[in-house]
């Protein structure tokens, strides 16, 4: 799935050589991220666990520079943001950010394990002479980065449903920031969030709204 629908020759090319390599990086990485999790999880250390980051977000406000406790691992290229560390304190208004580059590793992993190998996305050449003069992103994993921003709200959060509207596309390696923010408190730990990403311009590149549970995390 990309951002838009344009038309394509074909939907079966397989990605080049140095895309399947990238594909591997990639897959050894989650691998060790998976490790350092589990590690984690058991009470030790690894040299995976690195703050979320230490840079200025995409959009004003503060960086958080400490793990979320709810997030097994994190990347030093993520940077997260929120209104609240309090899960007593969460209501309407509250919000948080989580920025990513959006990386070719990035793409061509989501290609392989979602099957989704549109050649918009994979396939300079064929790109180039699309209505996007090159390679973007699939419109869903730009979507992720939602997901992962709401994961990292104070307490543990459950999708309940998600509504997306496309706006525009992401170029690859663009960084892009989620925002999630609670505009009603639905009752009974459900709250109803306006769902934005925005693209390295400051524009809105999906626009949309979630309905999740917050529960208080357990205890550890």
């Amino acid at each position: 799935m990309s951002s838009q629908c344009p038309d394509t020759d074909s939907v079966d090319a397989t990605p080049s050589p140095a895309n399947w390599t990238s594909i591997s990086k990639h897959v050894l990485n989650s691998y060790l991220e998976a490790n350092n999790a589990l590690l984690a999880a058991m009470g030790f250390s690894s040299t995976g666990e690195e703050s979320l980051s230490q840079s200025e977000p995409a959009r004003a406000g503060t960086a958080t520079t400490e793990s979320v406790p709810e997030v097994a691992f994190g990347d030093e290229t993520w940077v997260v943001e929120r209104s609240t560390d309090e899960y007593e304190s969460l209501g309407v208004g509250d919000y948080v950010r989580f920025s990513k580059p959006i990386a070719d590793t990035d793409v061509t992993a989501f290609a392989q394990v979602s099957g989704d190998t549109n050649r918009l996305h994979l396939e300079s050449d064929f790109a180039e002479d699309t209505q996007f003069g090159g390679r973007i992103a699939h419109g869903t994993l730009v979507a992720g980065t939602i997901s992962a921003a709401l994961a990292r709200l104070p307490g543990v959060t459950v999708y309940l449903s998600q509504d997306l509207e496309f706006t525009g596309p992401v170029r690859i390696g663009e960084t892009v920031t989620a925002e999630c923010e609670i505009v009603e408190d639905l009752g009974g730990d459900r709250y109803r969030l306006h769902t934005r990403v925005f693209g390295e311009d400051d524009e809105p590149v999906i626009d949309g709204e979630a309905v999740v549970i917050i529960n208080d995390s357990p205890e550890t």
